[in-house]
């Protein structure tokens, strides 16, 4: 993995401001993002957080809950005023029980999304008043026998406590002309686009400046992450360029996360394709067999597909060419003592277990006259093998007699082969045992190798940058 490139104090400064930039703008775009799910909370925690930012999701109070909330204002200063059994009091409880009707009858929640709200709402009167319907559990709990039996505050402060809470949470949301939810956040987010817009003009003029044969297209796709602060839409994805610029920055350090990732990209990546490869190969070689092209080729026959020969050399002979020599002219010279050793071991050997000699083993000076007539025989015999070797591989005659021969045991061998019909059976036994491989060693390979293979690389790649690192400081 690359290191991140070093900064100059005041490169460095600047990243850090254009990084805590972006993170105050993805703050932004996520608290916009949550608003109208989390706008409960906030109105009942932070009311004056919702009264600033609901204008800008187009977002007011809804006429219906708010006319209902407001009579039941009424109602409140009108029995402190009166007393609950004025005839004032029982006709605006009258006009209760009217929007109570109509608030269940035209659900005013539900361009908010918040028709689970008022099903809620209609639970808890149901319990309050026992009763299983909820327009007769309204119509119970806003009438003065209700009210009056049960007690004005207790039921009120049960109101205000458990229903107006949920009430006081609908609203109406605008539509725009285009059908859909106004919504004027881009107005906030439109400085920082201008910002980030402004920033990648000018790095892109820089490192055009710095490469000529850049076009502006590639000087901008440089910095490809920095484009989706210029998008106005999927605002989630500036995820991406803020943890780039805050780990370039040196605000935060996902080192370790790039190496999880690169290493699970690379090692699923590699899986795949390592079996990819490999199946393909075997495959290759099971549809050879099976056509013959293996078994004609060893064979030396003509296979169905051209060979394709790039120097008019033929390879194999010209290896086993330099091969003999080097054994031959280079090897065996440098082994001679040793193969002396051997043979002169095995004469006597051969002595020792011949009757006569052991007889003749008791005279005094035999012991030395075997030892050197085994040296003589030993360097006699592997001298005059030498020299036959050289011979038979210098001396044009040997040379091709040897080729006949060669030639001679080859189309035997294959003629036989053939009349036998063994290819047949050699073939089918080859594309088994193709198939076998493949069943029991290529997924085995994908799992167990792959991931040695990468961290073998990432530690290869940390002594490389420790070697590095000590080159310069030497420098």
């Amino acid at each position: 993995m690359m290191s991140r490139k070093p900064l100059n104090k005041w490169g460095l400064w600047f990243e850090r401001l254009m990084a805590i930039t972006a993170t105050i703008n993805l703050g932004l775009v996520l608290f916009d993002l949550s608003y109208i799910h989390w706008r409960d909370l906030y109105l009942r925690n932070l009311p004056e957080l919702t009264r600033l930012y609901d204008p800008i999701k187009g977002i007011e109070p809804h006429r219906e809950t708010e006319a209902y909330l407001a009579a039941v204002k009424v109602v409140s200063e009108q029995v402190i005023q009166t007393g609950l059994q004025s005839p004032q009091v029982e006709v605006q409880l009258e006009e209760l029980r009217r929007l109570s009707v109509e608030m269940i009858e035209t659900n005013p929640f539900t361009i908010a999304n918040k028709s689970g709200t008022l099903e809620r709402i209609k639970n808890r009167m149901r319990d309050r008043t026992s009763e299983r319907s909820a327009k007769r559990s309204f119509a119970k709990f806003w009438s003065q026998s209700y009210l009056g039996q049960n007690g004005w505050n207790q039921e009120i402060e049960f109101f205000n406590r458990r229903v107006k809470p949920l009430i006081a949470t609908n609203y109406y949301r605008q539509i725009g002309e285009n059908g859909e939810f106004i919504d004027n956040f881009f107005w906030i987010d439109l400085p920082f686009i201008l910002i980030f817009g402004l920033e990648l003009l000018v790095r892109s003029f820089f490192i055009k400046r710095r490469h000529p044969e850049f076009s502006w297209l590639e000087a901008i796709i440089w910095r490809w992450y920095n484009l989706f602060f210029l998008i106005p839409f999927w605002r989630t994805l500036r995820v991406i360029p803020v943890g780039v610029r805050l780990d370039k920055a040196r605000i935060v350090n996902f080192q370790s996360i790039r190496i999880q990732i690169h290493r699970g990209i690379v090692s699923n990546f590699a899986e795949d394709l390592t079996e990819i490869i490999v199946v393909r190969v075997i495959n290759q070689i099971q549809g050879s067999v099976k056509r013959g092209e293996l078994t004609r080729w060893l064979l030396q026959k003509e296979s169905i597909r051209p060979y394709i020969d790039i120097n008019n050399i033929n390879e194999i002979e010209a290896i086993s060419t330099i091969l003999v020599q080097t054994i031959i002219y280079q090897v065996i010279p440098k082994i001679q003592p040793e193969i002396i050793a051997i043979l002169r071991h095995n004469i006597d050997t051969a002595l020792n277990q011949t009757p006569i000699y052991k007889n003749l083993h008791v005279l005094p000076g035999v012991g030395v006259v075997q030892n050197q007539i085994a040296e003589q025989i030993a360097t006699q015999i592997a001298t005059n093998l030498y020299n036959a070797i050289i011979s038979a591989v210098e001396d044009p005659v040997s040379a091709k007699l040897s080729s006949q021969l060669i030639q001679r045991f080859t189309d035997t061998l294959g003629a036989e082969i053939q009349k036998k019909q063994v290819v047949t059976e050699v073939q089918s036994l080859l594309f088994d045992f193709l198939e076998e491989v493949k069943l029991n060693y290529v997924q085995r390979l994908s799992q167990e190798d792959i991931n040695q293979i990468v961290e073998q690389m990432r530690k290869i790649k940390v002594q490389a940058v420790a070697q590095n690192a000590i080159v310069i400081k030497k420098d």
